[in-house]
């Protein structure tokens, strides 16, 4: 099967001309001209990108699938590309409902009709590794049941195993193939689908994201039912909304679009600097928005998490490049690690110039937050800043957000709805309202250590009974000063409760 599915991949490359991507490099490029005159017959005259969005279409879903990924590595691939495979349709056709309902009673042991009240055999969609039907539970809810595709395991296998030996080609033989690193890009495709096969860990984030939008006014996630999930089958509320990029629909509705547009900036932020926890596939298909104007999030195969360092780092890059301040934009990238520790902070400073200046002469509606994140990644190249994946799925999301944004509204400013959130969240973190949240969260650490450090300073000096007084008196007075230093936190706190309780009252 293996290699029947090779000579496909093979034909496929020849008939639409990929052989210039595996024969770019001087040393094979002459194998370009017998091929070119053995296959004659072939039309090649469209463009490169074009031709590799339909032989990834050809190949099946799951190239499809790869070549969606890949059109979010704009810090890889070259534009025209990028732009090319991001125009790859997520539709694909559904399997039978045979094997659905067959699929079902398998993960049950028993029967579809003792199991839910009724069940609609007709996908309501497809997507490449799994489709969702609508059905009812025995207690009257309405719920949605999203099913893996059967045996979609085994051939993600076989394609990523081939996968793996095209980019290995290409890695070896193009030109630009050990800077694209396709090899790296493959493993974190693979990553990414063997998540999305556990629909436990999917349930698992809309579980998560349903309780941080809990009692939220913008946005809606549906409710997990755990008792009918298991790992290839997912079972959630039902969901009414109308599709997000369904703009005259929505106007007919009555949803106020520029609003609905600012909250969906709001979401945004929301999920990435408060929560450090997002919907990192968030293209219409994936979000709906109800009757009052609420967004309503689904499918969460894909969610991208940051650590306080991330969001950090992330606040005071977008901070900096606010106030125009390149320098210090330079020496964040440096200080977290995603640039060398031996990069020239002048040099990385003067590009970064060059890509941001020019924009600051524009109003700040007409440009593109998304794209110039998309030149700063292309522009670190030349320094070996290796993006980090979750770096990566912002970028893809901060697009898909403000692509449906501007859709709704295209005077929608997302550097002005940006700005004040990430001020407020700097505020909290190293302001006062941060040092205070810091103090609260530190002290039952303190409140468990001060009372042990006498006994810690025993056992010390029973263990090492041969010490030097002076180095006795050295230890003594190192842990005086922490006692020191834990009565200064420990009046601190109780002045800043103090504080608020004044402010409050």
């Amino acid at each position: 099967m293996r290699l029947l599915r090779l000579l496909k991949i093979i034909f496929v490359v020849l008939r639409f001309g990929l052989d210039e991507f595996l024969l770019a490099h001087s040393r094979t490029r002459w194998l370009l001209i017998p091929i070119n005159l053995l296959l004659f017959a072939r039309d090649t005259s469209a463009p490169r990108a074009e031709r590799l969005r339909h032989a990834l279409e050809n190949l099946g879903p799951i190239f499809v699938k790869f070549g969606q990924m890949l059109s979010t590595r704009r810090d890889l691939i070259p534009v025209d590309i990028a732009d090319g495979l991001a125009k790859l349709q997520d539709q694909v056709p559904s399997f039978p409902s045979e094997q659905a309902v067959a699929l079902l009673e398998a993960a049950y042991k028993k029967k579809l009709n003792e199991v839910f009240y009724s069940f609609e055999e007709t996908p309501i969609a497809s997507a490449s590794v799994a489709q969702v039907h609508f059905a009812v539970l025995p207690n009257g809810r309405e719920v949605a049941i999203k099913i893996l595709r059967p045996g979609i395991a085994r051939v993600i296998a076989h394609d990523i195993a081939l996968l793996d030996i095209c980019a290995s080609l290409i890695e070896r033989w193009w030109e630009d193939g050990r800077r694209l690193k396709p090899r790296k890009v493959v493993e974190e495709f693979e990553k990414h689908l063997h998540n999305e096969l556990d629909l436990m860990r999917e349930a698992s984030s809309a579980s998560q994201l349903k309780r941080n939008f809990a009692n939220s006014k913008l946005l809606l996630v549906p409710e997990i039912y755990w008792d009918w999930c298991t790992d290839e089958v997912m079972v959630m509320e039902r969901m009414n909304g109308l599709p997000v990029n369904h703009v005259d629909a929505l106007r007919a509705a009555g949803i106020d679009l520029p609003t609905l547009a600012a909250n969906g900036v709001e979401i945004f932020y929301t999920q990435v600097f408060r929560d450090g926890f997002f919907h990192a596939d968030m293209h219409p298909g994936n979000v709906q928005v109800d009757a009052e104007g609420r967004y309503i999030a689904l499918d969460f195969g894909i969610m991208g998490t940051l650590t306080d360092s991330d969001k950090h780092y992330l606040a005071q890059n977008f901070i900096a490049f606010f106030r125009r301040d390149y320098k210090r934009v330079a020496e964040v990238h440096i200080e977290s690690g995603w640039a060398p520790a031996a990069t020239r902070v002048d040099e990385l400073e003067a590009a970064i110039r060059a890509v941001c200046e020019p924009i600051f002469d524009r109003p700040l509606r007409e440009v593109s937050f998304g794209r110039v994140l998309l030149r700063l990644f292309q522009t670190s190249r030349q320094f070996g800043i290796e993006v980090q994946p979750q770096l990566v799925l912002l970028q893809k999301t901060l697009l898909n957000i403000e692509g449906l944004g501007l859709q709704l509204d295209p005077e929608l400013d997302l550097w002005k709805t940006a700005k004040p959130w990430l001020e407020r969240w700097m505020s909290e973190q190293i302001g006062w309202r941060g040092f205070l949240n810091a103090l609260k969260i530190e002290a039952p650490h303190y409140a468990i250590l001060l009372p042990q450090l006498p006994r810690l300073l025993y056992q010390t000096l029973n263990e090492k009974p041969g010490l030097q007084i002076a180095t006795v008196l050295r230890e003594l007075v190192a842990q005086q000063k922490q006692i020191n230093q834990l009565v200064i936190l420990v009046a601190l706190i109780l002045f800043g409760f103090i504080v608020l309780y004044f402010f409050r009252g």
